[in-house]
């Protein structure tokens, strides 16, 4: 693989927006508005793809459609963490043969982290010759020209090739709305856990400019948005690569130093990268949400070593002490890796251990999934999908306790939300810590910080009334 960053020249970028009004004015000339329908797998950081994606079609005159009927260029944004993920955009795929057949002149674009991996490229050229154009997450930046490319020849596009990664800087985005926004602030990743696909298909770590995120930040919040998350693949590690002496604990207390009431978030974070200056930094700044997405991933030291994490057990509780030290109502949430090759049941045992120590506010858990080419799919694992689905549900089963407690812990208090949209009957907003709460209220509402009373919860969210 390439381990050469690849910064993107403004005169390229330029070229694409050319590009862009190239398509417009086709468009016009043919009398109508054209539609594009974009969808989304996997994570945040996708999710902020396609509002790049979005925001190149809109510079192209495409107009959002909610569903792939009758869109001119239907775009699936695809995940590659885990099989389940990759089995949804085979079967989904494999359906637009149906709305392509009733629109012949529909162009199908297939990108994100799937697209990042040979052998699903020559899968897609051999067995879907409906799809038009593939491209990885580092040639997104080129779409208007492969869009170009398929709209004038008819012919079908494949860029996939293999790159350490680039920045691109400038890239007009469509936003969906609301008071919440995304952040990318560095992209790929350099730690190569035992398990994951992410370093092979969007290359090595690479971080912004803290002076392009200021600007991008302080355009957020003159639009109005109030609840900014910084993303990453491994954000605390963000500035390593740019000698300039800032790191993010750094880049958070300038951001948190903007004008405005706002809220400021981050993930994901890798234990190893988090360090007391960051936590600390968090402490100090009321702008900074108290609320940490720290994968730990398994309770049990052998596995952790195999899976290539790069810390112990001890070492993770260490983080977790010191970080409730200094913020006694931090919300921590994780991920956990359940049935690892080789892991045991008294190995799971330690991860089940260890969630009743920490008691999380919530987890996101995962059967682990084999991804070619990770060192992980190549190992011995002896324990059966039985074993492993019992192990699954006892996490599970253990966590929701956990998170109910903590929920019932809730009511009675008061607590500061940022109300973000409509649920039926009733208002959502998320506390600083992320909790879902539903109370009643206008819908003019949307947008603003107010104080709620928790009046009642189950285990994923809080209900209360405003006061």
């Amino acid at each position: 693989m390439e381990t050469k960053t690849t910064v993107i020249a403004p005169e390229e970028l330029n070229k694409q927006a050319e590009i862009c009004g190239e398509i417009r004015a086709h468009w016009a000339a043919a009398g109508r508005t054209p539609r594009a329908f974009v969808d989304t797998y996997g994570c945040q950081q996708n999710e902020a793809d396609s509002e790049k994606i979005r925001g190149m079609l809109a510079a192209c005159g495409y107009e959002m459609a909610e569903t792939e009927e009758g869109a001119d260029v239907i775009v699936l944004n695809t995940c590659a963490i885990r099989e389940h993920a990759e089995q949804r955009v085979y079967g989904n795929v494999g359906a637009l043969v149906h709305t392509k057949r009733r629109h012949p002149g529909q162009k199908i674009f297939l990108c994100g982290c799937m697209m990042g991996q040979d052998h699903v490229v020559q899968k897609i050229r051999e067995s879907y010759r409906h799809v038009d154009g593939v491209f990885n997450p580092h040639q997104l930046w080129r779409f208007p020209e492969l869009l170009k490319y398929v709209l004038s020849t008819n012919k079908r596009i494949f860029a996939a090739e293999d790159s350490a990664g680039s920045i691109a800087e400038g890239i007009p985005l469509l936003r969906q709305g609301g008071v919440k926004a995304w952040v990318s602030i560095m992209y790929g990743c350099n730690n190569f856990c035992s398990y994951c696909i992410v370093p092979y298909v969007r290359g090595r770590e690479r971080s912004r400019r803290p002076e392009d995120i200021l600007a991008e930040v302080r355009g957020l919040l003159d639009q109005g948005i109030r609840d900014i998350t910084l993303l990453g693949q491994n954000v605390n590690s963000y500035g390593k690569d740019l000698g300039l002496g800032v790191d993010f604990a750094d880049l958070l207390a300038e951001i948190a130093r903007l004008p405005g009431d706002f809220w400021l978030r981050f993930m994901t974070s890798h234990p190893k990268d988090a360090t007391k200056k960051l936590f600390d930094t968090m402490a100090a700044s009321p702008k900074i949400a108290k609320q940490f997405h720290l994968p730990v991933q398994s309770g049990n030291d052998r596995v952790l070593k195999e899976m290539n994490r790069r810390y112990t057990r001890e070492q993770y509780l260490s983080l977790v002490e010191y970080g409730r030290s200094v913020m006694p109502d931090l919300v921590l949430t994780s991920d956990i890796i359940v049935g690892f090759p080789g892991e045991t049941e008294a190995e799971f045992e330690d991860t089940l251990s260890l969630i009743e120590q920490v008691r999380y506010d919530a987890l996101f858990t995962f059967i682990y999934s084999p991804r070619k080419g990770t060192p992980a799919a190549s190992m011995p694992d002896p324990a059966t999908r039985q074993e492993k689905n019992a192990w699954f549900d006892r996490l599970v089963t253990a966590q929701n306790r956990i998170s109910e407690e903590i929920h019932r812990s809730y009511v009675g208090k008061t607590v500061r939300v940022l109300v973000d949209g409509v649920e039926g009957e009733s208002l959502t907003a998320r506390t600083e810590g992320g909790r879902l709460v539903r109370f009643p209220g206008p819908a003019d509402w949307i947008g603003r910080f107010m104080d709620v009373e928790i009046t009642g919860h189950n285990t994923w969210s809080l209900t209360g009334q405003p006061k």
